[in-house]
C-alpha cells in the first residue's frame, strides 16, 4: 500500500500564498470589469458538515453570493467526524431552505457525497470552486484533516481537481449537547466570513497554485484580523479523547485545549498558542516507494 502523504508546500517562492494574505488584508475595490464579469459567471459549491440549518452555512452563502452563482448542498443533519466517507445505503436529496430562506439542497448522505451528488445530479458539471464551511469548531492537524466532514468535502473536490477552501471557526469547546454551536451568532462569524469571501475572490480571479489543492483556514474565537499567518499541517494525532460512559466509551466534548501542542509554524501552534488565524496550503499525493518492497516480494515467492 502506498504511504499517504499530505504535503504542505514550503515554497521557495512564497509570493502566491503571500498574495492571498495581502488580498485578505486589503483587497482593491477597483477590479477590472472583465474580472467582475468572470466572477459573476463563476459557480461556487458550498458544503458543510454541521447540517443544512447551521448558521455557519447561511453566513458563508450570503457572503459568497456577491461572487457568482452559489449552490448549497449539505447534509440535512450534522455529520461531524464523518471524514470522506460515503454511504452504501439509500441516499435522498431534496430541495430545502437555509435559515434565511434561501434555496439549498439537503441530503441524507455525507459531505463528500454532497460534492458527488452536486456534480453528477444537480450541476452535472464541475464548479469553479468549492468552499466548505463555515465549520463550527477547529480543523487542525492530520487527524482533523482525515476525520472532518468539512475537510472530507474539500478532499473530494480536490480529488476531482476542483480548487477547494475549507473554513473553520475555532470554538474552544463543544460538548455532546452541542449547545455551544447553537450559541454562535452571526456577528461572531463576521471576520471568518470576510476572510472566506476574500480568499474565494482571489482564487476565482487568480486561480489556485498548481502546488496547492486545498486551503484550510482556521479562525480562533475573537481573533485579531491582523494576526494571520501561513502554516504547515501538524502531524501530531489525537490523545485520549474518550471517556467511560454506560459500559463503554464516548467522546463527550471537543476541547481545543486537548489538542496536542506542536512546534511554531504549525496550524496547531498558531491557533492554540498564538491565537493567530491559520492558513494552511495542502497538496494531495501518495508516495509509492516500490523499490522498498523488493525483499518483501521475494519472500512471497519463497
Amino acid at each position: 500500500m502506498g504511504r499517504i502523504h499530505w504535503r504542505v508546500q514550503r515554497f521557495q517562492d512564497t509570493s502566491w500564498i503571500q498574495t492571498i494574505i495581502k488580498a485578505i488584508f486589503e483587497y482593491s475595490q477597483n477590479s477590472h470589469p472583465m474580472q467582475l464579469e468572470r466572477l459573476t459567471l463563476s459557480t461556487i459549491l458550498v458544503i458543510n458538515d454541521d447540517g443544512i440549518q447551521s448558521i455557519g452555512l447561511t453566513t458563508l452563502k450570503k457572503r459568497l453570493d456577491t461572487l457568482g452563482n452559489v449552490i448549497v448542498v449539505a447534509p440535512e443533519d450534522e455529520r461531524s467526524g464523518i471524514g470522506k466517507a460515503i454511504t452504501t445505503g439509500h441516499i435522498k436529496i431534496v430541495e430545502s431552505k437555509l435559515r434565511d430562506g434561501s434555496k439549498a439542497y439537503a441530503t441524507t448522505g455525507t459531505p463528500a457525497e454532497a460534492f458527488l451528488l452536486a456534480i453528477n445530479k444537480i450541476l452535472k458539471s464541475m464548479p469553479d470552486l468549492v468552499v466548505a464551511g463555515i465549520n463550527l469548531g477547529p480543523n487542525l492537524g492530520i487527524d482533523d484533516l482525515l476525520n472532518s466532514g468539512t475537510l472530507g468535502a474539500a478532499l473530494e473536490a480536490a480529488i476531482h481537481r476542483v480548487p477547494a477552501i475549507a473554513v473553520s471557526y475555532c470554538i474552544p469547546k463543544i460538548t455532546e449537547k452541542m449547545s455551544e454551536k447553537e450559541e454562535v451568532a452571526l456577528e461572531d462569524l463576521e471576520l471568518t466570513a470576510d476572510i472566506a469571501l476574500k480568499a474565494a475572490r482571489y482564487v476565482l480571479e487568480k486561480g489556485m497554485s498548481p502546488d496547492v489543492d486545498i486551503i484550510s483556514i482556521n479562525v480562533p474565537e475573537k481573533a485579531d484580523s491582523k494576526r494571520m499567518k501561513i502554516t504547515s499541517l501538524s502531524y501530531k494525532g489525537y490523545g485520549d479523547i474518550y471517556v467511560e460512559q454506560r459500559e463503554g466509551y464516548r467522546i463527550t466534548s471537543w476541547d481545543l485545549a486537548n489538542y496536542p501542542d506542536d512546534k511554531p509554524g504549525t496550524d496547531l501552534h498558531a491557533v492554540k498558542k498564538e491565537k493567530s488565524i491559520s492558513i494552511t496550503p495542502i497538496k494531495l499525493g501518495f508516495h509509492h516507494n516500490t523499490g522498498e518492497l523488493g525483499d518483501f516480494l521475494k519472500s512471497l515467492f519463497s
